[in-house]
């Protein structure tokens, strides 16, 4: 039997699972130190933290915090899969505009990218901005090509003129794409086409590879659930969100062990419909379906309409049409960042989409009831937390996935 919530959480163990990133899991230690030390002081608590490499294809640190008189140590391990992310980034330029073509024509062909632009316009719209870019870069490209070509065959007149020209244009045009490439850290063009791309490579399916590793995941959290703490909490971000439900799927499908403690997950700004609604998604759709009437876990999923880079408040097993009769789980909030951050704050932050699409993971000026910190390191349980609230009232739940299928 599991144990039950309720009560002081003195001892937890957290896995985090980051989005499409190819960034070392040391990012996300050095913001939770950064980010983590000002909630505090915010919000007038204790928290420290301290060095833990957990070894194997987790990264980890400990945090210890004292919040209204209780203690509370976290043992917090980044589940990675940056070199999955890296790996699937080594292309050429030519082969980018190639992936270009095929994950435009995966959406279109499967009929998801209406759909999705019909449930939530603002993450389609970063999926338009790679399209949009290449796009325009090639048109430059060519422009300074052609111009250079047409220039030195005035300039040398017969067939040599042509030839060098032709040349010249050829390398004007591969040399003015290697330095869009090299600006990408700003544009973030090859970045957000990697991205989309990752979740139509196999139509929807998880890549062998990926499959691999989310088993490699679902044993670390069944080792923790066999260990001597007061909550089991699974993290998922952004893409790393539907990692995170096939994570927790796996762990349930195998049994919790016999006194195990609460099971939470909490998914932050997912994009779970960008793969969902995909015809070879049916992993993912039974995953999701199977943890919605699951209670032997709590599963809080939190957004905001601020973060156009997410499908925000739009319950991810709903909107995906695999609903059980009695569906549960997840309970969709809002993070209301314009509620939780100062009017300044949020003027400074409301243009900067990929920096407002990591606030879940930042200080709040003045936060209500969601504290990232907290809920990771503090003394209450995910379940306690959330318990008798009742869902965003902006909440979408209507099923708009062209495929439904489980298998």
């Amino acid at each position: 039997m599991q144990r039950q919530s309720g009560g002081t959480v003195a001892r937890r163990k957290v896995f985090y699972l980051p989005g499409f990133d190819p960034f070392p899991p040391r990012r996300y230690r050095e913001l939770y130190r950064r980010e983590g030390a000002a909630q505090a002081r915010i919000s007038g608590y204790s928290l420290t933290m301290s060095a833990n490499e957990s070894g194997g294809t987790g990264y980890g640190w400990r945090v210890a915090t004292t919040i209204d008189g209780q203690s509370t140590e976290a043992q917090v391990t980044v589940l990675v899969w940056a070199d999955l992310v890296q790996a699937s980034m080594q292309r050429g330029i030519l082969g980018t505009y190639l992936l270009m073509l095929r994950t435009a024509w995966v959406f279109v062909a499967s009929g998801a990218l209406p759909r999705l632009i019909r449930l939530r316009p603002g993450p389609m719209l970063a999926a338009a901005w790679p399209v949009v870019m290449l796009v325009g870069q090639l048109l430059v490209a060519l422009a300074l090509g052609a111009g250079l070509s047409w220039g030195v065959a005035a300039l040398v007149p017969g067939v040599a003129g042509q030839a060098f020209g032709a040349v010249l244009g050829l390398v004007a045009v591969a040399t003015t794409l290697q330095v869009f490439r090299r600006w990408d850290a700003r544009l973030y063009v090859y970045y957000l086409l990697y991205d989309f791309a990752h979740a139509a490579a196999e139509r929807g399916a998880y890549p062998r590879d990926l499959e691999g590793r989310l088993e490699d995941f679902a044993a670390q959290v069944r080792a923790a659930l066999e260990s001597d703490c007061d909550e089991v909490l699974i993290v998922g971000h952004s893409s790393g969100a539907a990692l995170a439900v096939s994570v927790v799927a796996l762990v349930l499908a195998g049994g919790l062990p016999p006194g195990a403690p609460p099971l939470a997950l909490l998914t932050l700004g997912q994009a779970i419909p960008m793969q969902s609604f995909l015809p070879r998604a049916g992993r993912l759709r039974r995953d999701l379906r199977a943890l919605a009437s699951d209670t032997r876990l709590t599963w809080v999923d939190i957004s905001a309409l601020g973060d156009g880079v997410s499908f925000n408040l739009c319950d991810p097993v709903a909107v995906s049409g695999v609903a059980p009769p009695g569906q549960i789980w997840p309970l969709v909030l809002s993070a209301a960042f314009r509620d939780s951050l100062l009017p300044e704050t949020w003027k400074q932050l409301r243009l900067r989409f990929f920096r407002v699409h990591f606030q879940y993971l930042a200080a709040f000026d003045r936060p209500r009831d969601y504290d990232y910190f907290q809920i990771t390191a503090g003394p209450v349980s995910l379940a306690d937390r959330y318990g008798g609230r009742r869902p965003s009232p902006s909440r979408k739940t209507t099923a708009l996935s062209p495929h439904r299928g489980l298998e």
